[in-house]
């Protein structure tokens, strides 16, 4: 079971039913995911031994290199390099396995406390009290965070794991077979080129430094490259009337909600056509995302839409603006928001 903010929408319903069958599956998660946790613990320790005397065995036969093979070494340093691999990755999946633990036994926590809250008025989120309700924006932001670490772990720091075996590799081969020493360098740097990419994506996904510098514009149309890049996705994006800087939190606000967007039309819409319109006239800012995805029933987004268009919501009116949601199963959906702005 892995939490994301719609995992949290299911407190939102308001029926006992729900919330104890979220609860059941909660407890059932925790308790696989603890009987993982043994299993990769118990697999860790017999990887740490294995790989000592793996470690050991390779010491020996370098320090007799005069009397071994050229053969016998390079399968030594192959087998101690597969060894210190397959720990690691040991390591990062116990790293995983304990911080999504965590994050079920605070999801637990929550489901307990809005269940003894059931049998009150305070069913329904408008109602929520205000402290269960905060947590629940928490606990929605920390589970974008925990995606995010997701990114990060199976994408660049499995990339850097490799870096240092291909690293070793090529330094305990340079002795014994220079080209293939090389061949292992310029795996490396090649390797390294792209996972420098990944990384600025993710900076940029966090916070772009862009958005500071050059204004919402230019980083609206680099997010769409991205998106472009990453998902397959055909994105189209026209901007018209007055290309200017706008208040920071105007800006800021757009922009992420732009970004949740686009990320819904992907990840959850499967969109491989999105159109993006945007126009800046004296007196406010029109957005139009628009996919070809799988749509949904935008009548029911005021009960158990995404948290996340309901934040983008709440956040547009605050500021006097509109938001529309205009989606159909399977025929892909359509947001359009504006916000006044000083001219």
């Amino acid at each position: 079971m892995v939490l994301t903010d719609n995992s949290y929408e299911k407190l939102l319903d308001g029926s006992d039913w729900d919330q104890q069958k979220e609860l059941d599956e909660t407890l059932k998660a925790i308790k696989e995911n603890s009987l993982l946790l043994d299993q990769s613990q118990v697999e860790i320790g017999k990887l740490s031994q294995r790989n000592s005397l793996l470690s050991a065995n390779l010491q020996q036969i370098i320090s007799q290199s005069n009397s071994t093979n050229s053969g016998e070494i390079r399968s030594a340093i192959e087998s101690t390099l597969d060894s210190q691999q397959r720990l690691f990755l040991m390591r990062g999946k116990l790293e995983k396995l304990q911080n999504e633990n965590h994050h079920l036994e605070k999801y637990r926590a929550l489901l307990e406390r809005m269940s003894l809250e059931s049998g009150s008025d305070e069913k329904r989120i408008g109602d929520i009290a205000p402290t269960a309700s905060l947590e629940m924006l928490i606990n929605a932001q920390e589970a974008e965070r925990q995606r995010l670490s997701r990114q990060m772990h199976d994408g660049p720091a499995q990339a850097l794991s490799n870096f240092i075996l291909q690293a070793e590799i090529a330094i305990r081969l340079l002795d014994v077979d220079t080209a293939q020493a090389r061949a292992e360098l310029s795996a490396l740097k090649t390797s390294a080129m792209g996972n420098f990419q990944k990384i600025r994506n993710f900076i940029f996904e966090l916070r772009p430094m862009m958005l500071d510098d050059l204004g919402m514009i230019p980083t609206i149309r680099r997010y769409a490259d991205i998106v472009k890049e990453q998902s397959g996705a055909e994105v189209s994006i026209a901007i018209t009337g007055s290309e200017r800087r706008l208040e920071s939190y105007i800006e800021v606000m757009i922009f992420r909600a732009y970004q949740e967007l686009l990320g819904n039309a992907v990840r959850h819409g499967q969109a491989t056509l999105i159109k993006i319109q945007m126009d800046l006239t004296e007196s406010q800012v029109k957005l139009i995302v628009d996919d070809n995805g799988k749509g949904f029933d935008s009548e029911l987004l005021s009960s158990r839409g995404s948290l996340g268009l309901k934040i983008i919501k709440e956040r547009i009116e605050i500021l006097g603006g509109d938001f529309l949601v205009d989606s159909t199963p399977a025929k892909g959906t359509r947001v359009t928001l504006s916000v006044p702005i000083k001219s």
